[in-house]
């Protein structure tokens, strides 16, 4: 291909897709590769852009060498041989959220960003609902949803974004009000090289924070520099932090309400409020918007939800648990029912260390393995249940489950072995439920559409 190319997309999916679109619009026309065949999003490409050119199988190093600047989907390592020498090369290799970063950057800090390795979907929603509240206008994107890109097309007050490590690779000039790391916990460890290589990553978006918040209980969320910090955790906070003090939440010494009004369960959920409140507070919403939602809000999809209950026994869906420390979390936020509940777990582990389970599968009733890597977390507990797939998982959980057990589906892995994502991997989960029937033959009452939102 003799053509020169300014800019060069790589991945299209809907995050490429995305970068297209607002090239376009810049009156930029990109290359676009995908090593894939058949990319996702190559039919409307075709048909919304025809004069934009993509290019599908192996990456060119030619031409990337040649660009002014690469976008790069977060799902393809910047360690690609490839995009390796266009780097040595001089080209500006960035993501779609650096593109969005420099977009804004003429207008007042108007971003909150929240990572971590587990809970930024909670608490992103979380936040997003008392914007809402509050009655501001907002738009929620990144790696929840739309696309940040996408995002600019409607005038808000706030963006509130959900940042994985992969973007926070490529992006270096967000200036944001208020940014957090909930927690970092061993994950991806198929794409970096030690957990402090993913660290670092994450800790990124303190210096692209005004406020920068860290987890108390935490360490490895502690900034690396002397900078001033502030911190939420799960006890009495110093200063005019956020914490919890005698059943309350606090900040610093003022009582905001008590833990035993939020309808979330789980210590792990209790900390996602606290941090969800702390950002918000940055953005002057009021301690009553924040009430109202931390008393309504119930969770999301595929995140400790509640399918229902057949037969005495609950079932709970978190299937979003695609790392240990999900899972942890998750066990640990059902600890009063140690004993009690039945997990089901195994998938893709992208290389995790499954040792930090150990405890808390000794205080789980029963183990069903099933995945790729779900023999490696069997060997944990002594006796367990290896099993070919979901429905197989969901009928040996009512074999052995009786009156007063909770079946959690939190699998510590990815999904990609069995499922195209951790959605369908959970939506077969509530399918295989809804499919069970007592002795009798007789079926339950299933969830309510809303309920089931």
């Amino acid at each position: 291909m003799s053509d020169q190319y300014s800019h060069i997309v790589l991945g299209l999916g809907a995050t490429g897709l995305s970068v297209v679109r607002y090239l376009c619009a810049q009156g930029v026309v990109p290359l676009v590769m995908d090593s894939r065949q058949i990319p996702p999003s190559a039919e409307l490409l075709a048909n919304t852009y025809p004069q934009v050119t993509l290019m599908k199988g192996d990456f060119d190093a030619d031409l990337l060498c040649q660009a002014t600047q690469i976008i790069i989907s977060p799902g393809i390592p910047l360690s690609t041989p490839e995009i390796g020498q266009a780097i040595e090369a001089g080209v500006e290799v960035i993501g779609d959220v650096e593109l969005f970063a420099r977009a804004i950057q003429d207008k007042p800090a108007c971003v909150i960003a929240i990572t971590g390795s587990n809970g930024k979907t909670t608490v992103t929603t979380l936040v997003a609902e008392m914007t809402k509240a509050a009655g501001m206008t907002y738009a929620v994107g990144g790696n929840i949803g739309i696309p940040v890109l996408d995002l600019l097309m409607t005038p808000v007050d706030l963006y509130i974004l959900e940042l994985s490590s992969f973007q926070l690779e490529t992006t270096h000039s967000l200036q944001c009000i208020a940014g957090t790391c909930l927690n970092i916990f061993e994950d991806h460890m198929d794409r970096y090289s030690s957990i402090e290589a993913y660290r670092q990553v994450k800790l990124g978006l303190y210096a692209q924070s005004e406020r920068a918040f860290f987890n108390r209980d935490d360490k490895l969320t502690f900034a690396n520099t002397c900078v001033q910090m502030n911190s939420f955790g799960l006890r009495q906070a110093e200063g005019n932090n956020w914490g919890l003090d005698e059943g309350y939440v606090v900040k610093g010494d003022t009582r905001i309400m008590p833990v035993s009004e939020l309808v979330l369960v789980g210590k792990h959920n209790q900390a996602n409020v606290i941090a969800a409140m702390a950002l918000a507070d940055v953005v002057g919403i009021s301690h009553g918007a924040m009430k109202q939602v931390a008393r309504e809000f119930s969770g999301v999809a595929h995140r400790c939800e509640v399918v229902n209950e057949v037969q005495g026994v609950l079932y709970i869906n978190d299937s979003k648990a695609t790392n240990v420390g999900a899972t942890l979390a998750a066990l640990e936020g059902l600890e009063t029912h140690a004993g009690n509940v039945i997990l089901i777990a195994g998938g893709d582990s992208k290389d995790a260390d499954f040792s930090p389970l150990i405890g808390a599968l000794a205080n789980v009733r029963a183990l069903i393995t099933l995945g790729k890597d779900g023999d490696r977390i069997g060997q944990l507990k002594a006796d367990y249940y290896p099993v070919i797939g979901m429905k197989e998982a969901v009928l040996k959980a009512r074999e052995i489950a009786t009156v007063g057990d909770i079946v959690l589906l939190s699998p510590a892995c990815a999904s990609l072995d069995m499922y195209v994502n951790f959605m369908a991997r959970g939506d077969d989960f509530k399918a295989q439920v809804r499919q069970l029937v007592n002795h009798d033959g007789v079926g339950y009452t299933p969830l309510t559409e809303a309920q089931d939102a």
